[in-house]
């Protein structure tokens, strides 16, 4: 069977704009809530799509912390290559997939570091070796081999035991959105498109998108 011929017809659930919630954080928390009662594998997870530069698009998949009315936040390294695409392009693109469930969410928005206060008491509710790792660890610079990546770590180990300290070039950022759609699989391909824009007065506004 050649790449071409794969594919699904989807016909779990549907999705109307009319019974669509009026904002669309609830929207989403009824659908993150449906995903993980549903068991679908880390639901917390979503593509970050950012953009450097050089105008060149990349993409990467990060687990949200939390979401709220403020927006959508997660906890990274801000001298990785996102932390640096970010401080010059502040705009983001999330994109949750829930395949089981036959969805995607779609959000788009811009971006901020979160507090200290908040990127400290993540940091500290983390296990102990990953605490370890975001200090040994440069990310997304080059590194000779893995042996040099676990002395780093055992160094690092050696240097902190088990109190770290957060470092200043880890914490949270959180995207404010305002686009967000949602994506629900229907047969023949007529999927439902709904989507939320946000208007400089914060208000949403829904409609429906064709497929």
């Amino acid at each position: 069977m050649s790449i071409a011929d794969l594919r699904k017809e989807y016909s779990r659930a549907s999705l109307s704009e009319l019974d669509a919630a009026a904002d669309p954080v609830d929207q989403f928390s009824t659908w993150f809530d449906e995903a993980t009662k549903a068991q679908v594998p880390e639901p917390n997870a979503m593509s970050v799509a950012t953009v450097g530069p050089d105008g060149r698009p990349s993409s990467r998949i990060v687990l949200i912390k939390q979401f709220d009315r403020h927006g959508f936040t997660w906890f990274t390294n801000y001298d990785s290559r996102k932390g640096l695409e970010v401080a010059s392009h502040p705009y983001v693109a999330l994109l949750f997939h829930w395949v089981e469930l036959e969805r995607q969410v779609r959000i788009e928005g811009k971006i901020e570091r979160v507090t200290q206060e908040e990127s400290d008491a993540y940091f500290h509710s983390r296990p102990l070796g990953s605490q370890l790792g975001a200090l040994a660890s440069r990310q997304s610079q080059p590194v000779a081999d893995r042996a040099t990546l676990e002395a780093q770590y055992e160094m690092t180990k050696r240097q902190f035991g088990d109190q770290p300290v957060r470092p200043d070039h880890w914490g949270g950022y959180r995207v404010i959105p305002d686009r967000i759609e949602f994506w629900q699989g229907r047969p023949s391909r007529l999927h439902d498109r709904v989507l939320y824009t946000r208007d400089d007065n914060g208000q949403w506004t829904r409609r429906r998108l064709q497929p």
